[in-house]
């Protein structure tokens, strides 16, 4: 399996919390070991739904657009450059609070799974 992907060629869904996905690497997909990485999208004015993973920690880069993060009992702004790490049992959520998408790179250890997904509203 080759360890590469082409953006255009990779199909977007939705994940549980609602927000759009493509998973540009994935270990059940193309044969890395350890981790995921996505690009996800939120609309303008759109949020993803409070969730947590028992196991994967993530980590957000901002590469377009700005919202509000919501990282346990936190609430803070969020724009292009900006990281935020996402421990195993946080509860979280993203809004977009600009005029344009918000896109995310979201990489995941272990590599993301809905089964590790847990909707907290």
């Amino acid at each position: 399996m080759p360890l590469k992907t082409e953006y255009e060629k990779v199909e977007p869904y939705t994940t549980k919390d609602g927000s759009i996905i493509r998973e540009l690497m994935h270990p059940s997909v193309h044969g890395n070991s350890n981790q995921s990485l996505a690009e996800a999208t939120v609309p303008p004015g759109g949020v993803t739904i409070l969730h947590k993973h028992a196991v994967a920690e993530e980590i957000y880069h901002i590469t377009e657009g700005s919202g509000i993060m919501t990282l346990g009992n936190e609430e803070f702004e969020v724009r292009v450059g900006d990281t935020v790490c996402i421990p195993p049992g946080t509860p979280h959520r993203i809004r977009n609070t600009g005029e344009k998408e918000l896109k995310i790179l979201c990489c995941c250890a272990p590599g993301y799974a809905h089964e590790d997904t847990e909707l907290m509203e």
